[in-house]
């Protein structure tokens, strides 16, 4: 890990779009690796989508080797079905990074965006200029969910240094 940085991928799980960011830090500068985001055909059954997921990420771990995973926890939804499907879909990421012997760590929507701003009910444009503010990117061109799940990598990283300053 010393010579190549922590490597770690950042997911903002979704039924139909699940976005990735996967970021190295070495030496306390975080640099992008790669980020995007995984669409699922919506005219296909639940458990072909989330056969996708599981698939499309088991290739980005093994691509790009993350030693630590951070997620996004599922918010509250006044729609059911669809808070279940979200589950779901964290259900089938966070088994592609069990397999893989990833620790996962789960992340508040409103502690991303706090750790990234200042501010748990800050905008997502907000959000998405100080990751690109963080990764050294000028303009950055990748979609929302992208966005999203490089904010929960850089969050993650940035609650991981601070544990260790801590002793927490």
């Amino acid at each position: 890990m010393a010579g190549r940085g922590l490597v770690v991928i950042g997911l903002d799980p979704g039924s139909r779009v699940t976005g990735y960011g996967i970021v190295r830090e070495v030496s306390g500068q975080t640099s992008l690796i790669e980020t995007g985001t995984i669409r699922t055909p919506v005219k296909k059954d639940m458990a072909t989508r989330l056969g996708v997921i599981f698939d499309r990420l088991q290739i980005l771990i093994r691509t790009h080797g993350p030693v630590e995973a951070a997620i996004e926890n599922v918010f509250v939804s006044k729609n059911p079905s669809s808070a279940l499907k979200l589950g779901q879909a964290r259900g089938a990421a966070m088994a592609a990074c069990a397999i893989n012997n990833i620790p996962v760590s789960e992340y508040e929507p409103t502690k991303v965006k706090k750790n990234l701003v200042g501010l748990g009910n800050a905008p997502k444009d907000q959000v998405a200029f100080m990751v690109a503010h963080c990764l050294g990117v000028k303009k950055p061109d990748w979609a929302e969910d992208a966005s999203d799940a490089l904010a929960i990598a850089i969050c993650h990283l940035n609650e991981r240094r601070m544990r260790r300053l801590t002793g927490c």
